[in-house]
C-alpha cells in the first residue's frame, strides 16, 4: 500500500499533484489580495532565475577583474622554499625567488565561490567569516558586520562545531558556510598549521571557502581560492567582494518577497 502511494506521488505528474493538493490548502490561509498575486504569478516566478543550476544568477562574473586582483597584490605568493606541492597547478611562475600565482585561476575560482556565497545568502543561510591574522582581524569583523553576518577572529577552540551544545551550554545554530580569509594559522595545534575550522567544518559537512596561499593545502577546502592571504590590500578586496555579493543576494530576496507580499 505504501509503495502504491509513493509511486503515485513521485510519478510523472508530481508537479501537478503538488500544485493541486498541497498549494490550495496553503493558499486558503492568504488574504484575497495576496491570493490573486500568488495564483496569477504561480508562486514567485522570479525565483526560477536564481536556481542553483544557474552558474551566474547574481552577475558575479562582472564583479571580479584581473586588473583589480593584480593591483591588490593577490598574485604575490611566498618564497619558493615554502611551496606546497598541491599548489603547483595554480602557479604562473616565480620571480626573484618569490612564487607568482596565476590570476586566471584565481578569477575563475573566486567567481565560483562568490556564486555559492550568493546562493546561500539568498536562501537565508548563516555565513561565518574567519581570520586569525592580527593585521586583518578588524577588516574581517567590519565586513561581517556591514553585510549582517558573523565573524570569528580569535583562537579557535576545538569542538566549537562538533561539540557546540556542550561548549555553549545550549543548542546552537551552526553556519551554512565558512569563509576563511587566511588558511594557515600560527595558533593552530595541527601539525600542518591549517586553521582548525577547516577540519571541524568537514566533519559537520559545512562547506568552506578559503584563500589558499602558495604554502597552504587546497585539498581540504570545498572552494579554494589561490591568492595572497597576508597583504591588507588583498584582504580588503576579498572582503569587499564577499560583502557586496551577500548584500546583492539579500536585496534580491527582499525584492521578490516584497513584490509577492509573502513573508519569509
Amino acid at each position: 500500500m505504501a509503495t502504491y502511494y509513493c509511486r503515485k506521488i513521485f510519478g510523472k505528474n508530481f508537479t501537478h499533484n503538488l500544485k493541486t493538493k498541497v498549494c490550495p490548502s496553503y493558499l486558503s490561509t492568504l488574504p484575497k489580495s495576496q491570493l490573486d498575486v500568488a495564483q496569477n504569478e504561480q508562486f514567485l516566478p522570479d525565483e526560477s532565475k536564481f536556481k542553483l543550476s544557474n552558474p551566474d544568477a547574481f552577475d558575479v562574473k562582472s564583479m571580479v577583474r584581473i586588473k583589480s586582483l593584480f593591483e591588490a597584490g593577490v598574485h604575490f605568493g611566498h618564497t619558493e622554499g615554502t611551496l606546497d606541492n598541491r599548489m603547483k597547478q595554480y602557479l604562473y611562475g616565480n620571480r626573484l625567488g618569490h612564487l607568482i600565482i596565476d590570476l586566471n585561476h584565481t578569477k575563475r575560482l573566486l567567481q565560483q565561490a562568490l556564486n555559492v556565497t550568493a546562493h546561500i545568502s539568498y536562501r537565508g543561510g548563516v555565513i561565518l567569516f574567519l581570520c586569525q591574522s592580527p593585521l586583518n582581524c578588524l577588516t574581517v569583523e567590519n565586513c561581517a558586520k556591514e553585510c549582517g553576518e558573523f565573524a570569528h577572529t580569535r583562537y579557535w577552540r576545538d569542538g566549537m562545531f562538533t561539540n557546540s551544545s556542550r561548549i555553549f551550554k545550549s543548542e546552537t545554530r551552526l553556519p551554512d558556510l565558512c569563509i576563511v580569509l587566511n588558511t594557515l594559522s600560527s595558533t593552530s595545534k595541527n601539525n600542518s598549521g591549517q586553521h582548525s575550522v577547516l577540519s571541524d567544518a568537514a566533519k559537520m559537512l559545512i562547506p568552506t571557502i578559503a584563500i589558499v596561499d602558495t604554502d597552504a593545502n587546497p585539498n581540504i577546502v570545498t572552494y579554494p581560492i589561490p591568492g595572497n592571504d597576508d597583504t591588507p590590500s588583498a584582504i580588503n578586496l576579498y572582503c569587499d567582494l564577499f560583502k557586496n555579493v551577500i548584500l546583492r543576494a539579500k536585496k534580491v530576496r527582499k525584492e521578490i518577497l516584497d513584490k509577492n507580499k509573502i513573508s519569509a
